[in-house]
């Protein structure tokens, strides 16, 4: 998408909706990245809570370990264009929005639970390390045209992050 500034009007015109309803909804494009983020992640929170929900591989796993996966596969779907939202240039906002609700699901999945290691770093500092690590380990995977399956990259992160927490 390189540097493009994408107006509301391309929104409405791409969405076929009108002004009046676009802005029913969202205030303004901020709103919506938010809304496209939070609508991702509050999916992702609620099967890893409700175990029921399934996504290929994923009704077989151990849940919580997961989220990671079911993550990766959404965004392999890419149902709302998220993967242009995270890569394109004026990502920025989208990634921080991205990076929020990452540290949450990081907060409540995994370094509450089950941390062992490493007790004297301080939490937020890991929950900051594995969030950024994760989202570059998206970013690569885009430029590598995401050829290696979400289970193989679940397996590759836990396998990084496992022996910090």
């Amino acid at each position: 998408m390189g540097n493009v500034k994408i107006t509301v009007q391309e929104i409405i015109d791409a969405a076929n909706i009108g002004r009046t309803t676009f802005y029913a909804h969202f205030e303004t494009k901020d709103d919506l990245l938010k809304a496209l983020c939070e609508e991702l992640f509050g999916h992702i929170i609620s099967s890893a809570m409700d175990c029921t929900h399934t996504h290929g591989l994923y009704s077989n796993n151990n849940v919580p370990e997961s989220v990671f996966c079911h993550l990766l596969q959404h965004l392999q779907e890419n149902e709302n264009n998220i993967l242009e939202l995270l890569s394109c240039e004026n990502s920025d906002l989208f990634l921080r929005y991205f990076k929020d609700n990452l540290k949450e699901l990081l907060q409540n999945q995994f370094v509450n639970q089950n941390r062992r290691n490493n007790k004297d770093i301080p939490q937020d500092f890991l929950v900051n390390h594995i969030t950024g690590s994760f989202v570059e380990m998206v970013l690569w995977w885009i430029k590598n045209q995401m050829k290696e399956p979400p289970e193989k990259l679940d397996k590759y992160f836990r396998a990084v992050i496992e022996p910090i927490l």
